[in-house]
This record gives structure tokens, sequence and C-alpha cells, in this order.
């Protein structure tokens, strides 16, 4: 749920797919390429991103670019995946509310941070379809980190055993993407809260809570 664009230092990935990245020259080569990509990416568009427009702020050679990421939808999928390998954990704040209230605000920050690479990143997906394969790997992710938040909310008492993570986490933070990325609307600063108070709300009246034996009758 952390910004596409960025790693987060430190770790490892502990989502469903985890892949060994190089070391030595060629990860110091690999680094300088991703950070190129990101920084064409935010200035130019996905119409402006070039392979070598990447090689030349990357400082590499053109073929070295195009041996190892092909074109322009593999150095996308590469930044994503990247941005999968570190040791980012949703907060634990103590409750269900504080917990979706920081990831959320961590969501604001990622959609609307300048330049805007995680917006840039997502709208890139439609055009490369490698770069969509890769993007619903950062996400299936993120799903699976941010479901301990939930896994806490059970264990508190807050929610009852059984409560569908996957659906209470998408109902708690897709209103900020609606809002910012498909109706590109001015950020609101309450809008993190008040998707989180509505979900958690909507939690514990059982609106995630498994189906009950009478629902099949």
């Amino acid at each position: 749920m952390t910004n596409p664009a960025q790693s987060q230092p430190g770790g490892s990935p502990s989502g469903p797919e985890v892949r060994r990245r190089p070391g030595g020259r060629t990860g110091r080569t690999r680094a300088r390429v991703i950070e190129a990509v990101r920084a064409e990416l935010g200035e130019r568009g996905y119409d402006g991103l070039t392979v070598e427009g990447v090689a030349a702020r990357a400082g590499v050679h053109r073929t070295t670019v195009y041996r190892r990421w092909r074109d322009v939808g593999g150095l996308l999928a590469d930044v994503l995946d990247a941005a999968g390998d570190d040791g980012w954990q949703p907060p634990d704040t103590g409750s269900l509310h504080g917990d979706l209230l920081a990831l959320n605000e961590e969501i604001l920050a990622s959609l609307t941070e300048r330049p805007p690479l995680s917006t840039a990143l997502i709208a890139a997906s439609f055009r490369s379809e490698e770069a969509a394969r890769a993007l619903r790997r950062l996400w299936e992710d993120r799903y699976v980190r941010c479901e301990a938040a939930v896994g806490r909310a059970v264990h508190r008492g807050e929610l009852p055993p059984g409560t569908d993570a996957r659906g209470l986490l998408i109902a708690a933070t897709a209103p900020l993407y609606h809002q910012i990325v498909l109706l590109g609307a001015p950020p609101d600063p309450r809008l993190p809260d008040h998707a989180a108070r509505s979900a958690v709300l909507a939690a514990s009246a059982g609106a995630f809570a498994p189906p009950s034996a009478d629902d099949g009758a």
C-alpha cells in the first residue's frame, strides 16, 4: 500500500513472490537505471519514456539497457518489482481505525507527491501488459502484508473471527484511489479518516463477516 514507485529501506520481501536481486556492479547498475526510470517517468510521462533517455540519465550504454530490460515495459516492470523488495509493514497503532487511518495517510501522500510517480506508474500499467502484471504482483504483496492489521483487530476482539480481510482493506482504501486517480479531485485531508472510519463501522456491523449457514439456505 506504499508508494509503488519507491522501495522502502531495510528488510526482505514477505509477500507471495520473492525474487533474487543482483548485487555488486550489476546491482549498482540496476539501481541507477531504476532511479532513472522513475525520474524520466515523473518528468515526461509514459509517452516520453524511452530506453535511450533512461540510459543517458543512468549513465549506462543503451545496449546494456536493451540487453537486460528489452523495452519500456521491462523497465516499468522492474521499477514496480523493486518497490516490493522492501521491509515495509502496515502501521500498528493499537486499533483498527488507527491502523487504517495511518495506512490511508501513506496512500494519500504517495498519490499526491510531486513528481506524480505513483499515479504515472498506475497510468502506465494500462499501456504496458508487462507493467500491469508487475503492478498486480505489487498490489497482491501489499494486501497480503496488510492483512496482518485485520488479524490484530480480530485478536483484540474488534472484529469477528473470519472477517474478510481483503474485502475490508479494499473498502478502507478504495475511496482514495477513486477520488484522486479516477476523478482527479483535489486531495481532501479528511478523506483518510473518513474512509477508515466508515470501513471500521461496516466491519464492526458484520459487513465483512463470513457467511452464516442460513445465508446458503
